[in-house]
């Protein structure tokens, strides 16, 4: 077949066309949850997003945002595009890849395909590049603002590229695409890390093509490539500016010379010491020189996009996480500083005690006339009885702690052996946290509730839950493609080990290898799947490859050639037909606003130029969207609580926002100075005051005056750290001046008091609670100050007595709540802004996918429960109608074919029957109760214990519903239901 590059051309394209299409139409079109809407917020406006960055994403991102034309609201969708695009080039690639390794493995020289051949290529790179296409974590990234699309992108980019170097034998014009795959390499630095994990593949392919192979040779090259990704990850990316500020900090504080000195003379002495390696290379004619030295030039000319990072951090954008303006606080930034380190080849369990601090390397600051020293970085010694080689188990957060023993069976004071640690290795780590994803993507997923496992092709809905049968997210492959994939992987050994060998360590890389590097704990806030992309994305070509051993095996029952491969492709388009028929409806976004919406609705719920805490991530990333993109309420301060306990994060607070003025803080920059007093204020309680609350304000005197009455020295160094006497603070309210000032709702007059008395949760406050403290102190009820439900209970302090519900939002006011089973509301406003104010675009809407675990138990579970408290609180008003507005408004806005009946719903039922709806509370009562039985069955079946989160919030629902049920006089159902409560439990031996 002569023309078969251009067919083959051609066919790549219609199958970019047909993944490109697939998800246009099913492209969120606003900003999605996590980590999209602030990806989306920093693109539109250059921005410095969280550690280690974006850059060259943004780049993309602010590109594609010119597209909405000035409309605002169109910015999310259109960054969202860059995403599509990207994930189309990846399939295209993948496409032309498969082509590429086939030809190769079928030994086709290329201008010699016959026509079955060429059947045989097409259908093969389809087939993969389809099942790739529809494949339930690659799709799930393609159709969102995140960096994993792009970064598909450009492994999928290199990889073809290195196959299209192989084909080349002049050297000259092969090492161009050596250089190509180092820029491209470098500029994949800027969106994501791993891309880096090719190099060892990359370095097989050079070495198979080079060089006569053996078991020698390929392991060097294999310890050359991991050595090459070493070089990168640490020696180029955090290593070169760190070498750089060691420079710096020595030419300003040990040579006496300007700021900057340092830096410019690095950096004409590495320019300087590339430009003559090239020179050298090119007169001496060291071609391997050479071209190495090009490659690295072009990885570090991909890398400088990161320049971007500094030099907006020095603009003091809105959204300036870190602060990375400077070379210190870069390096930080680079290594992710903030989020701690984690345990590799050595390091303590879980249980290991901290034996001795000691002080490590200095963090310096830029003073007035020289790099100053902020704070040693300490280094913990722990038990060495506790600790081991290839910790395993190793976070001693509580929640992972119980983990780890419900995991392993260990006893509370119990040390893991080492065996047990490597079964945890296998067993949670590999089993659960990369297999289970694996399975999804080519055998089947259950459905999107957290932890769901993987599919069998015998495995029925019959007798599962409603809650899970009828889960959009259950897709069933019936092993189709795993079955596909493994005859091509088997065919694939047999026919060209070498060639094996290099998928199946790309395969490896970026599956199993991922899991070890990372180490993660036992629970992960959310499925973490998509980082698996690129072993998902090897086993596709194995997938391609099935399609040529099918052909062969029909071979032998078909005699007509050239329709063996047709067959072939026919039968094996059933896998990509299953796929996204499966997968449609689950990874279908349009439509679908609530996560904006739902941000909206939170700041509506502010008053002007209030001061919002929120936690992190979901809580916080949509708010950051509708203010920076959509302009939406920029007289809301949003502050995110974690944040709240650096000192960069603090400074910023200080500036104005937009609308938004500066906060009113007393304590001075110096004063909460990362390293100093008060990062950490641990109780010792004065015995003086025999336990009598002290007064907020002068506590905050004595912090903001250095008072040495409340410093204590540390352990390590014996520098002072100031501690807190009391473990209550109250603070005097002058309720004449706040009755006047008409803050105080009607309802909720009689419930003013003159003192305020804040206790302590633990035995400490943390930098984030002394400054709500300072707040507090010195706000005066001027300003509004706001938390949501996540950073009520995330903070040090116990405010929950004196927060009055106005919606979404909880404002703090000198109120006082005696009933902690209930909140202080402010009907009127709740009402107003629950009722009138919000946005609720296609909530109801039944063809609109909301998955379990992010939309319906974390975003919108909550807004059903405000619905609820409203006509609660509008009920003990005798504001009997309001209350039926509200309620029917909440039934009609999240109906149960979308947003299924939750444990919330009992409080639902309670208020209907007050109004009078008692057959509506019947019919609810009645769904709630059967779902129930069948839920506790189905946890209790998987081993859910007694005290899991699960089975009790179950139970909890099922016996509110059951004294309902008798109170209404349905004993009979009751007692059906309470008989089977019993059984589970038993089951569960409660």
């Amino acid at each position: 077949m002569n023309n078969f590059r251009k067919v083959n051309n051609i066919s790549g394209w219609v199958i970019f066309a047909i993944a490109t299409l697939v998800y246009t139409l099913t492209v969120e079109p606003t900003a999605s949850l996590w980590d999209c809407a602030e990806f989306i917020a920093v693109s539109y406006k250059l921005e410095v997003p969280h550690p280690p960055g974006a850059p060259f994403f943004l780049l993309v991102g602010r590109m594609f945002s010119f597209l909405a034309m000035g409309d605002v609201e169109q910015v999310a969708y259109w960054i969202n595009m860059s995403s599509v695009i990207s994930s189309g080039f990846t399939i295209l690639f993948l496409y032309w890849t498969i082509v590429l390794l086939a030809k190769k493995v079928l030994g086709i020289k290329t201008g010699e395909e016959t026509e079955s051949q060429s059947y045989l290529l097409i259908g093969a790179g389809a087939i993969g590049a389809l099942a790739y296409t529809f494949s339930d974590s690659f799709w799930f990234s393609a159709v969102e603002a995140e960096v994993y699309a792009l970064s598909s992108f450009f492994t999928a980019f290199v990889f073809w590229a290195i196959l299209k170097w192989e084909l080349i034998e002049d050297r000259s014009q092969s090492n161009r695409w050596l250089i190509l795959i180092a820029y491209m390499m470098g500029l994949s630095i800027g969106v994501h890390l791993l891309n880096l994990v090719t190099i060892p593949c990359l370095g097989l392919i050079y070495y198979f093509k080079r060089y006569t192979s053996n078991s020698f040779g390929i392991i060097i090259t294999l310890l050359i490539g991991f050595v090459l990704i070493g070089v990168v990850l640490i020696g180029v990316i955090p290593g070169i500016p760190s070498v750089a500020y060691a420079i710096e900090v020595q030419f300003v504080n040990s040579f006496g010379l300007p700021f900057g000195s340092g830096i410019v003379f690095f950096s004409v002495l590495f320019i300087g010491g590339i430009v003559y390696g090239l020179i050298y290379s090119i007169r001496r004619q060291k071609e391997l020189i050479n071209t190495a030295l090009l490659c690295f030039s072009f990885i570090l000319i991909g890398y400088s996009s990161y320049s971007i990072i500094v030099i907006r951090s020095n603009f003091d954008p809105l959204i300036n996480e870190n602060s990375p303006d400077d070379v210190a606080s870069f390096i930080s930034y680079l290594k992710r500083e903030q989020y701690g380190e984690w345990p590799l080849l050595y390091g303590p369990y879980y249980n290991a005690e901290v034996l001795d601090q000691k002080r490590g390397a200095p963090v310096y600051v830029k003073g007035k006339d020289e790099y100053e020293v902020s704070r040693y970085k300490i280094k913990y010694e722990y038990d060495p009885e506790r600790s081991t080689i290839f910790p395993r188990m190793h976070s001693n957060r509580p929640d992972h702690v119980r983990a780890y023993r419900s995991a392993m069976g260990l006893g509370s004071d119990e040390v893991p052996s080492f065996f047990e640690n490597i079964v945890f290795m296998f067993k949670r780590q590999f089993g659960h946290m990369y297999f289970r994803y694996f399975m999804w993507n080519f055998s089947g997923r259950e459905s999107d509730v957290q932890d769901a496992t993987w599919l069998t092709p015998f495995d029925s809905a019959s007798d599962l839950p409603e809650t899970i049968r009828n889960n959009k997210a259950r897709n069933n492959y019936y092993m189709l493609p795993l079955l596909l994939g493994l005859l091509g992987m088997f065919f694939h050994f047999k026919k060209d080990q070498k060639s094996f060998s290099v998928i199946a360590m790309l395969f490896f890389l970026t599956g199993l290898a991922i899991v070890i590097y990372l180490n993660p704990p036992p629970i992960e806030p959310r499925e973490r799947d998509y980082i698996h992309v690129g072993s998902f994305y090897a086993f596709a070509i194995w997938i391609g490859f099935g399609v040529i051993a099918l052909a062969q095996l029909l071979a032998k029952f078909i005699k007509n050639e050239k329709m063996v491969p047709v067959a072939a492709t026919v039968i094996s388009l059933v896998v990509p037909l299953l796929m996204g028929t499966q997968g449609w409806d689950d990874h279908d976004r349009s439509n679908r606003y609530f996560s904006v919406d739902a941000a909206k609705n939170i700041l509506n719920a502010c008053a002007p130029n209030a001061i919002l805490f929120t936690g992190g991530d979901n809580d916080t990333f949509p708010l950051w969207y509708v203010q920076e993109v959509e302009g939406f309420r920029t007289d809301v301060r949003v502050i995110v609580l974690t944040y709240f306990n650096t000192d960069w994060y603090l400074n910023q607070m200080r500036r104005q926002s937009y609308l938004s003025e500066p906060l009113p803080f007393s304590i001075a920059s110096e004063t909460y100075k990362q390293g100093g007093l008060n990062d950490y204020l641990p109780l010792v309680e004065n015995p003086n005051l025999q336990g009598r609350a002290i007064s907020l304000r002068q506590f905050i005197k004595l912090v903001r005056d250095n008072s040495k009455a409340i410093q204590v020295p540390t352990r390590m160094d014996g520098t002072n750290i100031n501690t807190v006497p009391s473990k209550t603070f109250f603070i005097n309210v002058d309720t004449a001046k706040v009755l006047a000032s008409g803050l105080i709702p009607e309802n909720l007059r009689d419930k003013v008091v003159s003192r305020m008395e804040i206790p302590l949760k633990e035995r400490a406050l943390e930098k984030k609670d002394l400054m709500i403290l300072d707040l507090i102190a010195t706000n005066n009820w001027e300003r509004p100050i706001y938390f949501n439900n996540t950073s009520l209970i995330g903070t040090g302090i116990d405010v929950s007595r004196y927060v009055v519900q106005e919606g979404s939002t909880f404002r703090l006011l000198p109120v006082y709540n005696a009933n902690t089973n209930e909140s202080n509301v402010n009907t009127d406003l709740m009402y107003t802004n629950m009722m009138e104010r919000s946005f609720w675009r296609e909530l109801n809407n039944p063809n609109v996918y909301y998955n379990t675990e992010d939309y319906l138990n974390r975003s919108i579970t909550p807004f059903r429960s405000q619905f609820t408290t409203l006509a609660k609180a509008l009920l003990a008003e005798g504001k009997t109608e309001k209350a039926r507005e509200v309620i029917m408004k909440s039934l009609e806005l999240m109906p149960d074919d979308v947003v299924p009946y939750d444990y919330t719903i009992a409080e639902t039922i309670d208020v209907l029957r007050d109004l009078g709806e008692k057959e509506l509370a019947l019919e609810i009562a009645e769904v709630v109760v059967k779902r129930n039985d069948e839920n506790l069955a189905y946890y209790i079946d998987k081993g859910y214990g007694g005290r899991s989160r699960e089975v009790q919030l179950e139970i909890f629902l099922m016996n509110q519903i059951i004294r309902t049920l008798q109170q209404e006089g349905k004993t009979e159902l009751a007692t059906e239901y309470n008989t089977k409560l019993k059984q589970h439990y038993t089951r569960v031996g409660g």
